[in-house]
């Protein structure tokens, strides 16, 4: 049929041939395969969420253990951890899907802000992103965030009188923080590292400042303790 001297193809049918529609038949049984998937993949990740959950725990047991001075108990803490975090990476290689998932850069991360903390104040190596099974971006945050965690040693070093232990936690405070500025890399890849190291910035320096007010008043202290001996002993002579 023609109008306008233009042809429409199709126009003058009655009705549409069903022919071009007949795979939409096979939707069904598609949908059935995809839920499966997705019931599969929606089980693995509930079990990964509770391993992160484990993770989380155990890293967190991990730290507190370190700053109590408890060695056998951070050792067994970071022990389940190991275990848990080697029972996450089976996992995610099966279902690399979950690997970007937020749970699962947390418990990496926290991890490896566990293992970073404990190398640091038990005078340890510090370990490889590969040898701890997280992902670099996990590393490098979790680097960040353990300066918090080495300043509160500071802190108690302080509190102690231990202000040798003090001033090295200090210099690896300094050496994590220059080492992640470093690290200029667009924020995809970094996952939030400028915002944790543009704060921990001002944790380091509140804790220098900390730290050199306790060092002036312990070298007070040892001065006047040395002019009070000084004229103890000229008041004894006769």
């Amino acid at each position: 049929m023609t109008a306008g001297g233009m042809r429409f193809p199709g126009r003058g049918r009655a009705k549409s041939d069903p022919k071009g529609f007949e795979t939409v038949a096979d939707l069904d049984s598609i949908m059935e395969q995809v839920r499966a998937h997705f019931d599969q993949l929606d089980e693995v990740r509930e079990h990964t969420l509770t391993i992160c959950r484990q993770v989380i725990r155990e890293s967190a047991d991990t730290i507190r253990a370190v700053h109590r001075g408890e060695t056998e108990q951070a050792v067994a803490a970071l022990r389940k951890t190991n275990e848990a975090v080697r029972e996450l990476t089976e996992r995610l290689e099966r279902y690399p899907q979950l690997i970007g998932a937020g749970f699962v850069r947390d418990a990496q991360k926290e991890h490896a802000e566990a293992q970073i903390t404990h190398a640091i104040i038990t005078g340890q190596e510090l370990p490889a992103p590969d040898e701890i099974g997280v992902q670099c971006a996990a590393y490098v945050n979790g680097a960040a965030e353990a300066i918090g965690e080495l300043r509160r040693y500071v802190v108690d070093s302080i509190r102690a009188g231990r202000l040798d232990r003090g001033e090295g936690a200090l210099s690896a405070m300094n050496d994590i923080y220059y080492a992640l500025v470093s690290l200029d890399y667009p924020d995809a890849l970094v996952q939030g590292l400028k915002r944790r190291t543009d704060a921990v910035r001002s944790t380091i320096e509140y804790t220098r400042s900390d730290l050199t007010r306790a060092l002036r008043q312990e070298r007070l202290e040892t001065a006047m303790q040395e002019l009070e001996k000084r004229l103890g002993t000229a008041g004894d002579e006769p």
